[in-house]
């Protein structure tokens, strides 16, 4: 497997196509893992990882744990709802009592963008951003790839169309920052209001669906984050999925062999019918199983994992 020149995942807008590449080839090498009768390698014997989550999270979080506990690390999971963060304690704080721990890495979702960089600049721990704020979700974007790239053997040329709430969406960033790099023609999908300024830069921009959709290789909805959402920004539910909404009609409109992905939590009825989450072109699971081997594969890169373990 190939070394790895950074210390930190902190976004994928810094990393060359070369170290994508990277960390796509060895996930696809580490896949296999996963599908051994005993699920367990020592690649990762005596390193010690903490997982520190600010935010809600099942997919990320049971995965990287998942990662973890496959390559034999030792991990500690942390929510701000069973920690000092209850009483007030500060990131800077949370993370130098970590530090005093001696952990190798972290692992950490915030809030707040920019978080991961911070911690960087602060602790001696490589550090994983588990997504921060509407910034980057690196490891999303990457078990992205991998998906597309083991559907349709390669990235370069696809034609993906992103569709849904881009205005809060990270995952939405670094999957244009990643596909593009790699040669891939991205084009955005939103109603006007969920459009943040200037992302037309990166990639071009529809207000139309069926647009958008229309001779696609592989389409990406994007959940409606109403978490994250201070105002109306579409009249209601029903009015975005008749205007936004992935149907089987919708989808019918790209190339015949399309991927249908989300990241997922999905709200089904919303931006994506239960027939096309559901239906044959579907890659949703995959991309859920893709997420533990990138995982696997940036925890190994990152770590200085032994390849004779994993073998």
């Amino acid at each position: 497997m190939k070394a790895y020149p950074h210390r930190h995942l902190l976004g994928i807008e810094e990393l060359s196509p070369e170290h994508v590449q990277t960390i796509l080839d060895t996930a696809d090498g580490l896949r296999e893992v996963l599908d051994r009768p005993i699920k367990k390698v020592p690649a990762l014997r005596g390193k010690t990882v903490v997982n520190l989550f600010y935010e809600p999270s099942t997919r990320t979080r049971a995965s990287f744990e998942v990662a973890e506990k496959v390559l034999s690390a030792d991990s500690l999971s942390i929510t701000t709802a069973t920690s000092s963060v209850q009483k007030g304690e500060t990131l800077l704080d949370t993370a130098r009592n970590l530090e005093a721990m001696n952990p190798d890495m972290i692992v950490i979702r915030h809030s707040s963008s920019g978080a991961p960089h911070f911690l960087a600049r602060h602790c001696r721990s490589a550090i994983v951003n588990a997504g921060d704020g509407a910034h980057e979700h690196p490891t999303q974007a990457l078990l992205d790839a991998l998906t597309l790239r083991q559907k349709k053997g390669r990235l370069k040329g696809l034609r993906v169309a992103i569709v849904g709430d881009l205005l809060h969406s990270r995952v939405m960033r670094s999957n244009v920052w990643l596909l593009t790099k790699m040669g891939a023609d991205v084009v955005l999908c939103a109603p006007p209001t969920l459009v943040p300024p200037g992302i037309e830069a990166l990639a071009p921009v529809t207000h139309r669906i069926d647009e958008a959709v229309e001779g696609a290789d592989a389409v990406m909805m994007l959940r409606i984050q109403r978490e994250r959402m201070t105002g109306g920004f579409y009249p209601s539910d029903r009015e975005y999925h008749l205007r936004f909404g992935l149907t089987a009609a919708r989808a019918a409109r790209a190339k015949k062999d399309v991927l249908i992905l989300h990241p997922g939590p999905m709200n089904r009825g919303v931006e994506i019918a239960s027939e096309v989450a559901d239906g044959p072109y579907s890659v949703i699971l995959d991309q859920v199983t893709n997420g533990v081997a990138v995982r696997m594969a940036v925890l190994y890169l990152l770590l200085g994992g032994s390849a004779e373990a994993v073998a």
